[in-house]
């Protein structure tokens, strides 16, 4: 776990140093604060107000203890045992199973799943997708998206101003410099890889938090057998019926929603489906 914690550490590390070497090559500390400012604000928006959105997009309606009495149960018991409050279950009505939790602290998260993964999974696969759902509440990693979100957009923001900036001659120290054409080719280097290394950075980040989440949910549910038989089965039926889900949301759930593969496992916001089933076999030890 602590490896986990180290990682997502470094890489968020890297994103800054990123962000600050890019806002000073265009203009110093002045756009720099302007485009983190800005970004700050959008995703503030997000962080408080994204679960409501979310939910609303994928059709999720509360899902009662009347109508899932065994569920809220297991809910309930993975809750206590993570020590934070019992979130309310909401349900979509699609036969692709898969799961989400979203909210911006444990006392505002939901957690959500499909009807398809309700009929796919028995209780102890699925008591290991509920315990993989509350680790990520517990864990804090809606925050940390958006935190990893708003230097992101920030630096997609500034990258488009390096192109402005590279096609009217440079930064105002290139021009008095005689317009040095070195500096305007750095520029436009910056505008087109800062970006692909801003999305690399945050997707590398949601790998972490994917095996981190393996590894505490399964501490919750007591064993990783069912989180694992969950993801062989959840990873095969996502394929066959793949998820309508947005690209925006789709690092939300427990599986890709997706049946293509990635063109660059680099890219991914989930890490292979194997992997994780080796990390959590191995966390048996």
């Amino acid at each position: 776990m602590f490896g986990n914690f180290f990682k997502t550490f470094i890489l968020l590390t890297f994103m800054a140093a990123l962000f600050l070497v890019v806002g000073y090559l265009i203009g110093g500390e002045a756009g720099l604060v302007f485009a983190f400012l800005v970004s700050l604000g959008f995703n503030f928006f997000s962080y408080f107000f994204s679960h409501k959105i979310v939910l609303f997009s994928y059709g999720a309606k509360p899902l009662s203890e009347a109508e899932a009495p065994r569920l809220h149960a297991v809910l309930a018991e993975l809750s206590q045992s993570a020590g934070i409050p019992k979130p309310p279950l909401y349900l979509v009505d699609n036969p692709s199973p898969n799961a989400f939790a979203t909210g911006r602290n444990p006392k505002n998260a939901v957690v959500c799943v499909t009807s398809g993964l309700i009929d796919l999974l028995n209780e102890d696969e699925i008591k290991g997708v509920l315990g993989h759902e509350l680790a990520h509440i517990k864990n804090r990693d809606i925050l940390l998206a958006t935190i990893v979100a708003s230097f992101a957009s920030a630096i997609m923001m500034l990258a488009n101003m390096a192109k402005w900036v590279a096609f009217f001659g440079g930064s105002s120290r290139n021009r008095e410099n005689g317009g040095n054409p070195i500096g305007v080719i750095a520029l436009l280097v910056t505008a087109i890889l800062a970006p692909i290394a801003a999305i690399l950075i945050q997707a590398a980040i949601s790998r972490q938090r994917e095996y981190l989440a393996d590894s505490t949910g399964a501490k919750f549910a007591g064993t990783p057998n069912g989180l694992a038989n969950a993801l062989r089965k959840l990873y095969a039926a996502s394929r066959r019926i793949p998820l309508d889900a947005s690209p925006a949301t789709s690092h939300m759930f427990i599986v890709k929603p997706f049946s293509g593969e990635s063109l660059l496992n680099l890219f991914s916001t989930h890490p292979p489906i194997e992997k994780r089933i080796e990390r959590l076999v191995g966390d048996r030890g």
